[in-house]
């Protein structure tokens, strides 16, 4: 066995270990969801199980030293950014902080990470309030999505290994262990969270730390390519954050008020589907979606136009459906 597979084997048990030790330190300080009246789930579970993440990048920057990387990107700004986007987090995890607070550390991490993609020189200054808008957006729309088992590791594996195909086979834009070391993390989360009842949950940490990570890639590969279809990785949880902020909106609710009114939450809560099944469900559509877009080479307009009308299209037909048989 060469050393490239022997390393990944190396990560996955190491990562594994690591959350191990982590689910006794989180039973002994009690870092636990307890399941109220909106929870999905109806068991006392550990929560913060995304620390993976954040250990997945501290391996991968060991890596680097015994083998430097294949591109110039100075991962280190990146890894500051992650850092601090999962330790603000993961403290909110624990005890609850004001929005206040988390906005000024999201718009420190998002700084590094339009420094780290070369965002500040690249693009038009005039973007670049319109970049921290969006980023800040995606990054909230992936913790708002973070509901039932399952469903944003798998989302995020689906990403990834669709990243890791760009990156080797259509254009090489980043060294391909940035992709391989989150990767192997979401499986090993997955080992236990993707359950019908689950180990431990993602928290804040988790989805903040692997969003980041992800929206770095993309960012990676957007200026690469200069295209910017990339983003239709991100679809199906656009779409559905999205279109569930404007029904909320209508109904006059408070849009940062927890509440149920995702699809997945209705397919989970209302129709009993099994949470293993509505993710792989949301995974499957994404994974539909980013072979489309890296196998048709049409414009990037029209691209965007044929997805995003017919993902709404087909979201707003379940929902409506789903609402009439439910009288909801």
């Amino acid at each position: 066995m060469n050393w490239f597979y022997l390393e990944y084997i190396i990560v996955a048990v190491g990562l594994f270990l690591f959350l191990l030790i982590y689910f006794r330190i989180a039973e002994k300080f009690k870092i636990i969801d307890v399941p109220n009246h909106r929870s999905q789930h109806f068991e006392i579970t550990l929560r913060g199980g995304g620390v993976v993440y954040p250990a997945a990048f501290l391996f991968f920057a060991v890596s680097l030293i015994f083998n430097p990387p294949s591109t110039a990107q100075n991962f280190l700004i990146f890894g500051a950014g992650l850092l601090i986007i999962c330790i603000i987090s993961f403290i909110d995890d624990i005890r609850s902080l004001s929005s206040r607070l988390r906005l000024v550390f999201h718009f420190i991490a998002v700084s590094l990470l339009l420094y780290f993609v070369n965002a500040f020189v690249i693009l038009p200054y005039w973007s670049i309030p319109l970049l921290f808008i969006v980023t800040i957006g995606v990054l909230n729309s992936y913790n708002f999505m973070d509901g039932i088992n399952g469903i944003t590791g798998l989302y995020s594996l689906m990403n990834l290994a669709s990243l890791l195909f760009v990156n080797e086979k259509v254009a090489h834009f980043t060294d391909s262990r940035f992709i391989i070391y989150p990767l192997l993390a979401s499986v090993v989360f997955l080992f236990f969270n993707f359950r019908k009842k689950a180990r431990c949950f993602m928290g804040d940490v988790g989805s903040l730390g692997i969003a980041f990570w992800i929206l770095a890639l993309l960012g990676l590969l957007i200026i690469k390519t200069e295209e910017i279809k990339w983003i239709l990785f991100l679809t199906v949880y656009g779409v559905e954050t999205v279109l569930t902020i404007i029904e909320r909106l209508k109904l006059k609710e408070n849009i940062f008020d927890a509440h149920r009114r995702h699809l997945y939450q209705l397919l989970a809560n209302e129709k009993k589907i099994d949470h293993r099944l509505i993710s792989l469900s949301y995974a499957a559509l994404q994974l539909l979606i980013n072979s489309l877009v890296i196998k048709l080479t049409a414009e990037s307009w029209f691209l965007f136009a044929v997805i995003i009308i017919s993902t709404i299209a087909t979201y707003v037909l379940i929902k409506i459906t789903l609402k009439e048989n439910l009288r909801l």
